[in-house]
């Protein structure tokens, strides 16, 4: 007999013996009866499964609504936007579930970055992961961890809930309550949080590493992006850096130094497969914009 079933028999036979001893009171009614044990009961299956409740109950769900010009989408329209982050997103499966995966450490842990601000990093970032929602047989988290500038949220023009700050301040008992579910079942986001004056060593932490291996293990067809801060003068980046298998360097055409982008990959794990999208790369007489994308297994190998 399961423990509902074993709180309707008990609750039953209470009912029974309040009714017998309060013969000349009012009975309750059979609907007020009916309410009262399904009380009951509810509160047996919360008992039970109390990490259950506690997660459905923080689950708000981000609905986005997304220019489809803009951004990636699901529509039947073939769009230049949906295109362009196919081609990209293949190289980055592939070296997340492919033979090369093997070489790598958390191959399935992509982290977004650049060298300096306003180069487009959260803004392909956010394709990214909408891209490879898309795919048949994999599921995408994407976590906003630029804890300084925050943006992924004010991107979705989303409002400012609890993020990893907070798990990692030890606000939130466990990461499952800052893992928002989206109208895309396939897409889960972790925002940043609140900005604090220990986010260097919050994410250096103990508890943010394992956090990480979590996630790249828990899930087999799970793909994590992290939208990181710039390489140049952060220190953040580089903590983050060491976590994640693969990176990808957004890079703005005609705008960023071949310098910053020479630094930015020095900052990296040399062990890590790297990634570069061209961004607003002019493509026609048309000013048609769009990216490019190229990678590499590390500092000595060629450009694929």
């Amino acid at each position: 007999m399961s423990t509902i079933e074993k709180a309707l028999q008990r609750q039953k036979a209470e009912q029974a013996k309040q009714a017998e001893a309060a013969q000349e009171q009012q009975p309750s009614s059979n609907e007020d009866v009916e309410t009262e044990v399904q009380t009951q009961v509810k509160n047996v299956v919360a008992s039970t499964h109390s990490d259950s409740a506690v997660q459905v109950d923080n689950k708000d769900m981000i609905v986005l609504e997304l220019d489809e010009e803009a951004f990636v989408s699901g529509s039947s329209k073939r769009t230049k936007i949906n295109e362009e982050f196919r081609a990209i997103k293949r190289k980055v499966l592939n070296n997340a579930f492919g033979p090369l995966a093997k070489t790598l450490n958390n191959p399935n842990i992509i982290m977004v970055t650049s060298s300096n601000p306003n180069e487009g990093k959260t803004y392909n970032a956010i394709n990214l992961a909408l891209s490879i929602a898309l795919e048949q047989d994999k599921t995408v988290l994407l976590v906003d961890a630029d804890v300084l500038r925050p943006n992924v949220m004010r991107t979705l023009k989303q409002k400012m809930p609890n993020g990893l700050m907070e798990y990692l301040l030890g606000e939130v008992s466990d990461v499952s309550e800052v893992i928002y579910h989206t109208n895309i079942d396939t897409l889960r986001i972790i925002p940043a949080g609140k900005t604090h004056h220990l986010s260097t060593e919050l994410l250096a932490s103990e508890k943010m590493l394992e956090t990480v291996q979590e996630f790249a293990t828990r899930y087999p067809d799970r793909v994590v992006i992290f939208d990181t801060p710039p390489m140049l003068g952060v220190n953040e980046t580089a903590i983050l850096a060491n976590l994640a298998g693969q990176a990808i360097i957004v890079v703005e055409e005609g705008r960023t130094k071949l310098t910053d982008i020479q630094t930015a990959i020095e900052a990296l794990n040399p062990d890590m497969a790297k990634g570069f999208i061209v961004n607003k790369a002019q493509r026609s007489k048309r000013d048609d914009y769009g990216y490019g994308y190229y990678y590499s297994t590390g500092p000595k190998e060629k450009d694929a």
